[in-house]
């Protein structure tokens, strides 16, 4: 007998599957199904365990529809822009570009020995110039049509990594690379404008085929609130607060206003006495993240600035207050206060005595009390007075637009996009600060803006490195030929990744960003596999492409048709994989440990539902192990007999049907563990039917087998579906097709019970009617022994299945 080698198997199949190149897809297809994992980041660390979890996926889809007939068209990339190579270098010395380079082989080569079947014909990588040519020619697109500007603003500064970071990079108040703590500080940024397109970003989100808490998480981070946007004056000023409120039908029992530390006319409101006081608070709430300022059950904190304004409604006098649970980027960054029906801002006025006046009337069944939140009959509101809260809306909003005092407003939680980094390895900003004309954009015969050499890594501390190189900062303005300067900042590495799912359709094009009769055909993606970025990058890449379809580029507006999001492979004791922990399994050493890429892609589907987490096991791979082993070691049997017999077998033609339908279900359905258990379950009842011994009508259910495990360990199958004479392209065979017709057999087993009790156990056939069983049951000698001289009472019949006899 032939051993199961996967160390030989698995290199020949390699070799072979690279020399042919049979896995490059071809546009002119009809057929097509596109498939891709997120970009992945090529770290000096290597893949572990987890990302190799997320690739076998990928090629279980892939090459499950290649044999459905589909082009398939699975790339691949690196998302190779980023703080851990330029941190490397200024540890090392060594360039980025260059430990880049070597990171990258690094994955390609543990991806290949996994075997998984990509089309290397289309790598891409961010931190080519001819990659992120294009990212900068689609920047100056965004800033022609007014989606990309800069502005001075409060922003998160991470003092470790020496960069700005967006709102959803701040995480409990840490960096989300190095977790430390962060503040703000003023400055000026670059934005990309994603809250012009926050409806149409809520709009298609409805009908994504998305899991729903990604669709959640993004439809509270947009955060679309509709109210009224109201006037406050300010008493001995000219100026007035501009407070936005859903609940505008409470307006009179707001008895203070509350100011984001962020609010710039917070400096013109303090005096002498307050001022110190004022500073010094806000200059702590900076320091603060949102996370930490918005969670429930803080003590809320505050300071009076000293000045009042006049409530619209009511005329009252009330007091103006900063404090850090109002968010300055949310409405207006100042909120009217309606202690009475607020939670946050009836623990702010309890904790400060300031009055609470209730408005709304509880109803008379409420078990709440205040703050009450609800709708009910309006009191304390003037002409108002014995309305419902829900009824008075529409006259509410028009007696405060006759009035001046106020209008409809629609806010969103959601910031622009900040893309500012001031970091060196990242693709630089194309625009050129000119004294006359501003900002300009690099013209796009002199795209791209390389990345010059560099000495000295090391961030400044205010600006980029790329500020210190005189030499490429000090350019001529393009529109007037004066002497102008470099932007310095670079892009956001999720600027590059944005895009990518549309350069793998057209990855060499040097004339254009994308072909858009080639984009169209592929995309959008059938299937986006990944685990991580339920926000950041998956809303950023539906705004790009939102964009690129209003601009004429693409024919579509979602990007991922599919989104598949799977849980974590963590270690052996729970924890999440960490290098520093000591704990990250290395997937080339498990294949190296003589267990091989089939065995570990097959064990990592087989740990449970693709969409939870999972614990790695060190022996529960070895079971897998030894499954493979076992049907190796059955088609080798089979392949021994020179000789077969003939033979027809029901029950084999019964489980190899039932076993294709189930697995090919299951498959569809992306439930790998199940597909996997029928597999093991078919294989077991093979080896009990080869008892009988084999026959010719063998050679198709064990085919069948082949190919069912095939997008689990495909070299395995390869090389046995080689063995049984058919070839080495098993890719493009036909997948199995079940016949309804063999799944059942012509006799049934049907248990007899008497007084509820097992006693015997009939084989009948199929087609046999209620009164022959029962009649069977009646004459079987055993089932007589129990009945008795008592005779029977009554006979229960269910159908198929069992007899029971009341004696």
């Amino acid at each position: 007998m032939k051993r199961y080698n996967p160390t030989e198997i698995e290199k020949k199949w390699q070799d072979i599957w690279e020399s042919d190149n049979r896995y490059q897809a071809k546009n002119s297809a009809n057929d097509k199904f596109y498939i891709s994992c997120m970009f992945p980041y090529p770290s000096g660390a290597g893949m572990h365990a987890g990302h190799a979890f997320e690739h076998a996926i990928v090629d279980a889809v892939a090459r499950f529809w290649r044999a459905h007939g589909k082009e398939v068209l699975n790339p691949m990339g690196w998302d190779s822009f980023g703080l851990p190579a330029e941190n490397y270098a200024i540890k090392t010395g060594t360039a980025p570009s260059v430990s880049t380079k070597q990171n990258i082989a690094n994955f390609t080569r543990q991806l290949k020995r996994m075997g998984a079947s990509i089309d290397w014909s289309r790598e891409i990588n961010t931190s080519d110039p001819e990659y992120y040519r294009w990212t900068q020619w689609i920047f100056t697109k965004l800033f022609e049509k007014g989606l990309a500007y800069q502005k001075t603003a409060n922003q998160w500064w991470c003092p470790v990594d020496k960069t700005v970071l967006a709102n959803e990079q701040v995480e409990n108040g840490r960096c989300w690379r190095c977790d430390s703590e962060v503040f703000k500080k003023p400055m000026k940024q670059w934005f990309f404008k994603i809250t012009d397109y926050a409806d149409s970003l809520l709009a298609e989100l409805p009908d994504l085929n998305w899991p729903e808490k990604i669709k959640t998480a993004q439809e509270n981070w947009i955060g679309r609130s509709e109210g009224a946007e109201i006037d406050f004056e300010v008493v001995g000023m000219n100026d007035k607060i501009k407070v936005f409120s859903t609940r505008p039908d409470t307006i009179f029992g707001a008895t203070f206003i509350v100011l984001a530390p962020e609010n710039e006319i917070i400096s013109s409101l303090t005096n002498d006495k307050t001022r110190e006081t004022v500073d010094s608070y806000i200059a702590e709430s900076l320091k603060k993240s949102e996370v930490e300022r918005m969670s429930e059950g803080r003590d809320k904190t505050g300071v009076f600035t000293g000045s009042y304004v006049i409530n619209p409604a009511s005329g009252e006098k009330i007091p103006i207050w900063v404090a850090d649970y109002v968010l300055g980027g949310y409405g207006t960054g100042a909120v009217m206060a309606v202690p009475a029906h607020d939670e946050r801002d009836f623990e702010f006025a309890e904790k400060f005595d300031l009055p609470i006046v209730e408005v709304v009337e509880r109803p008379e069944n409420s078990k709440e009390s205040l703050p009450y939140s609800g709708e009910g009959v309006l009191v304390n509101s003037g002409s108002f007075n014995g309305k419902k809260s829900s009824d008075i809306r529409e006259d509410l909003m028009r007696w405060m637009e006759e009035g001046g005092i106020g209008k409809p407003k629609t806010t969103y939680k959601m910031r622009d996009w900040l893309v500012s980094r001031q970091r060196y390895w990242g693709a630089p900003i194309p625009i050129i600060h000119c004294e006359d004309h501003g900002a300009v954009v690099v013209p796009e015969n002199q795209l791209p803006v390389l990345l010059p050499e560099v000495e000295n890594y090391a961030p400044t501390g205010e600006g980029s490195v790329l500020s210190t190189q005189e030499s490429w900062v000090n350019v001529e303005c393009p529109t007037c030929g004066k002497p102008a300067k470099r932007e310095t900042d670079t892009m956001d590495g999720y600027a590059c990744s944005s895009w990518y799912l549309l350069r793998y359709t057209d990855p060499h094009n040097n004339q254009k960003a994308w072909d858009s009769d080639i984009v169209n055909h592929w995309a959008p993606l059938d299937m986006y596999v990944g685990g991580d970025h339920a926000v950041a990058h998956l809303l950023y890449v539906r705004f790009w492409t939102h964009v690129f379809n209003d601009m004429g580029l693409v024919d579509f507006k979602e990007p991922v048709s599919r989104l598949v999001y799977h849980g974590y492979i963590n270690a052996e004791d729970g924890t999440k994989m960490s290098k520093s922990k000591g704990n990250v399994v290395d997937p080339l050493e498990v294949i190296d440990q003589g267990y091989g890429a089939d065995t570990l892609r097959t064990f990592e589907l087989f740990l449970g539902p693709i969409d939870e987490n999972s614990n790695w096991s060190s022996t529960g791979i070895g079971g897998v192990y030894r499954f493979l082993n076992r049907v190796w070691t059955l088609v080798d049997e089979f392949l021994q007999i020179e000789d077969l017999p003939t033979g027809d077998s029901e029950e084999l033609a019964k489980i190899q049907n039932i076993t294709i339908k189930k697995v090919t279900n299951d498959i569809r359905r992306l439930s790998f563990n199940t597909a996997i258990a029928a597999l093991m379950e078919y294989t077991n009842q093979l080896y009990k039917l080869k008892t009988n011994g084999f026959t010719s009508q063998w050679r198709q259910p064990l085919e069948d087998l082949i190919q069912m495990i095939a997008p689990f360990a495909p070299h395995m199958a390869a090389e046995m579906w080689q063995s049984m004479g058919n070839g080495d392209n098993l890719d493009k065979t036909p997948w199995p097709k079940w016949d309804e017709s063999k799944m059942q057999t012509s006799t049934m087993t049907v248990i007899v019970q008497v007084n509820g009790k097992l006693r015997a156990k009939l084989q009948v056939a199929a087609e046999a009617s209620k009164e022959e069983i029962e009649a069977m049951a009646l004459a079987d000698e055993h089932v007589k022994s129990f009945i008795g001289d008592g005779g029977v009472k009554k006979i229960i019949y269910v159908p198929g299945k069992l007899v029971n006899i009341v004696a």
